[in-house]
């Protein structure tokens, strides 16, 4: 194998720290929040995910690229994270359905990668430190100019990326003669969502995120879906008042992940920014209505305040977070509604809470008798 010099390249967080690796050829600087995700398999879902835009992502696998990409392994049509940092890099790639090398995949995205980290140190970093915004630079800038620039970028908390990522126009997917019809909004919708409604016989009208309920309703649908998405749930007053109105006609909803939280906003519960926030593939969840546990996929960095959705009385809490007690799941008593924080879609991830989507379509079963 030929070896070749890589470039020096650090990554700078906004308290200062300073981390040095090496760049994997693509010059520049990318900035957003640092964050790491511990899942052990299906990198390229996740730097795909609408969920993840802005954020620079540490991987905690060690090694990252070696089974190359495949072109149906997407949750969007392209990646979505600010940066990437991990530990080795695989320029070469060993998999049979693979339809080319991360490197290559990254070069045609301009994704600015730095590898050769010392990532255990650096999660543990964040872990104590909490999330912030950093900077990757591979291009040689001096220390002094990134401060000055890092300290430009906003930070996550009250930030609205939903309009970064949701579609601009309505679409279609699944089979148009399927039994169920679905209007969902897009606050940053993975594929995989879409997947796993259409193939339970539901035909799905994709709104952007800026639609009103009056737009939504028009489809006719049997029930309405609010998605995953990026940023501070807070901004979004107009997904917020869309909700107000679904609950209000008593249609059946269902939320995960950014959606859920826009759900609690409509009832007046709060959300707040996490120290560090759920990220990876192998996170417990306790179902409470059946008592069993589920290994569910992840991925937020805000989250609803559990002591006023215990007080609520007409919310219940349906799945919490076995690591550290936070709602993982709820519905309303006297409404057609349920949500979840994590990602019963997976993709990547266990297949556990799967069973929610089949769920949802009991409940627009039930809402038809």
């Amino acid at each position: 194998m030929k070896y070749t010099t890589r470039q020096s390249a650090i990554l700078l967080l906004s308290d200062g720290t300073i981390f040095h690796g090496k760049s994997i050829g693509i010059s520049g600087k990318t900035f957003g929040e640092v964050c790491f995700n511990t899942g052990m398999t299906g990198y390229q879902e996740i730097f795909t995910d609408p969920s993840y835009f802005g954020q620079i992502m540490v991987a905690t696998n060690t090694h990252i690229g070696n089974y190359g990409v495949n072109d149906s392994e997407v949750e969007s049509d392209s990646i979505k994270i600010a940066g990437l940092v991990c530990k080795n890099f695989s320029f070469n790639y060993s998999r049979e359905n693979a339809s080319g090398s991360l490197e290559d995949y990254f070069t045609k995205q301009n994704l600015i990668c730095i590898s050769d980290v010392d990532t255990r140190a650096l999660v543990s970093y964040i872990r104590d430190n909490g999330a912030m915004n950093a900077v990757i630079c591979t291009d040689g800038t001096s220390i002094e100019d990134l401060k000055k620039e890092l300290a430009n970028v906003p930070n996550m908390e009250g930030l609205e990326l939903a309009s970064k990522v949701s579609t601009k126009e309505p679409y279609f997917f699944g089979d148009e003669n399927a039994t169920y019809k679905i209007s969902a909004l897009d606050l940053g919708i993975k594929k995989n969502i879409l997947r796993n409604l259409a193939k339970r016989d539901c035909y799905i009208k994709v709104y952007p995120f800026d639609s009103t309920y009056k737009d939504m309703s028009e489809f006719n649908p049997d029930g309405y879906f609010l998605s995953n998405g990026p940023g501070d749930p807070d901004p979004l007053f107009g997904a917020i008042q869309v909700a107000k109105e679904i609950l209000a006609d008593n249609k059946p909803l269902f939320g995960i992940c950014l959606g859920h939280q826009v759900i609690g906003l409509a009832n007046g519960i709060e959300t707040y920014k996490m120290f560090n926030g759920h990220r990876g593939i192998n996170h417990p969840v306790k179902n409470i209505i059946t008592g069993k546990g589920e290994i569910t996929s992840q991925n937020h960095g805000f989250a609803v305040r559990k002591e006023q959705l215990e007080n609520h009385p007409e919310l219940e809490i349906t799945h919490l977070h076995l690591n550290d007690g936070t709602v993982a799941g709820m519905r309303m008593k006297n409404k057609n509604c349920f949500s979840v924080q994590y990602h019963p879609e997976a993709s990547p991830g266990p297949h556990d809470s799967s069973y929610l989507f089949d769920q949802f379509v009991e409940n627009i079963k039930s809402s038809k008798v």
